[in-house]
């Protein structure tokens, strides 16, 4: 071949190689697939290749995220009041007043509440009902004890013979002078006043501290007896009243079926005083009356239950068989009741008031006394023997006709409304 033709060929290779080479030249766009980089990125972190164009948002989202952050609060302000007040601060504040409250009705803690204690005591009102006792036992020993310059035995003769006189009875008389007798031994009497004093402190004594009643349970069983007259409806009654004074509920139980006037006589209370009575026929079996009672109490969550008897004579010993009867239904009909059994007697009665305590005694099971219609009578002394010979609380006195003056007894009150000064018995007297 000739030397032109190896030219045109070179020349051809030439530029047949110059288009080869300039063709891959032309990719100095790969820089483009930057974009595509960063989907295989997105791609590897789990994103869309479409999330690209969402990435300035994010700066506005992150204006808004104050925004949001400062609407929240308020949002969330809504949701934590209702979290805060309902549950952690109003539940325990409920329980602890649901704590507190226990205990004061029963208490219960343990039930302590007091029963039919009045708002004001008057000292004054006890002096007034106890003047004929204190213008008969009390006047006359103040005349033998006043002015006396010498303090010896036939004095403390003298004070035994009074005592006696004063339905204070045998017993209790001569424990009281034995004592006298004791003290002017180890010349405790030197003058009137220290003998004055010294019988004010065995009178004392011998009547302990005083012996009203407390509300334990729900219902308090009162179970009251006595014989007729001695004025246990009109106790009774008088305890509802003081009882619906203090707001407490109260029932009664017409025990007392055999005289139509005591169920009439308790209903009048009951209407009074807004206490429901539970009544049966007359002649009706008083056990299933106070039976009737007791359930009636529990299902109407009763405070107090007082149950009225029948009067009877302490000598007849059928009746008194029957009263144990109408004490053991009490109690089936409630386990433990009656907690209260009150004898009630007529200080009127002097010795025989002693006699009938005795016997109702030995009968059953006592646990206190309430003596009537002390504003009567100068035979007060014979609640000295009550208190000493049966070992009994005295619960309340009667003073007087209206409810207020059934009194809770408080023997360091009686004694010193009794033995008071020959001043306050001289005006009285006059």
């Amino acid at each position: 071949m000739s030397p032109i033709v190896y030219v045109l060929i070179a020349v051809a290779a030439a530029v047949i190689l110059f288009f080869l080479f300039r063709k891959p030249a032309e990719p100095a766009l790969p820089e483009k697939p930057e974009p595509k980089k960063l989907d295989k990125r997105r791609v590897e972190e789990g994103e869309e290749a479409k999330a690209p164009k969402k990435p300035a948002p994010e700066k506005k989202k992150e204006e808004p995220k104050k925004d949001a952050s400062a609407e929240r609060p308020r949002d969330e302000a809504k949701p934590a009041a209702k979290k805060e007040a309902p549950k952690p601060i109003v539940e325990p504040v409920v329980e602890e007043k649901a704590a507190a409250a226990k205990p004061e009705k029963p208490a219960a803690k343990a039930i302590d509440d007091d029963f039919g204690k009045p708002v004001v005591l008057d000292p004054a009102t006890l002096r007034k009902g106890l003047s004929r006792t204190r213008g008969g036992m009390i006047a006359r020993l103040a005349d033998l004890i006043r002015g006396r310059r010498e303090v010896d035995p036939a004095l403390l003769a003298e004070i035994e013979e009074v005592l006696l006189t004063s339905d204070v009875g045998v017993k209790t008389t001569q424990a009281l002078v034995q004592r006298l007798h004791e003290r002017l031994e180890n010349k405790e009497l030197g003058d009137a006043d220290k003998v004055w004093a010294a019988l004010r402190a065995e009178a004392e004594a011998i009547l302990g501290g005083g012996g009203r009643l407390r509300l334990r349970q729900k219902p308090e069983v009162v179970m009251v007896v006595g014989v007729n007259g001695s004025g246990k409806t009109t106790t009774i009654g008088k305890l509802a009243a003081k009882l619906k004074a203090q707001g407490k509920s109260v029932v009664l139980g017409a025990g007392d079926t055999f005289r139509a006037a005591a169920v009439q006589q308790l209903e009048v209370w009951g209407e009074r005083e807004g206490a429901t009575v539970v009544k049966g026929k007359e002649g009706a079996d008083p056990s299933s009356v106070l039976f009737e009672a007791v359930n009636m109490a529990k299902e109407t969550n009763a405070d107090v239950l007082l149950c009225d008897t029948a009067g009877r004579l302490h000598t007849k010993a059928n009746l008194m068989e029957e009263l144990q009867k109408v004490r053991r239904t009490i109690g089936k009909a409630l386990d433990g009741a009656p907690h209260e059994t009150l004898l009630v007697l007529d200080a009127t009665n002097g010795q025989n008031a002693l006699e009938q305590a005795k016997q109702f005694k030995e009968a059953i099971e006592l646990t206190g006394v309430v003596l009537t219609k002390l504003d009567g009578t100068a035979k007060g002394g014979v609640i000295l023997a009550i208190a000493d010979e049966l070992k009994l609380p005295v619960r309340y006195i009667g003073i007087g006709e209206r409810a207020a003056d059934l009194r809770e007894f408080d023997a360091s009150e009686f004694v010193e409304a009794l033995f008071a000064g020959r001043d306050a018995i001289s005006t009285e007297a006059a």
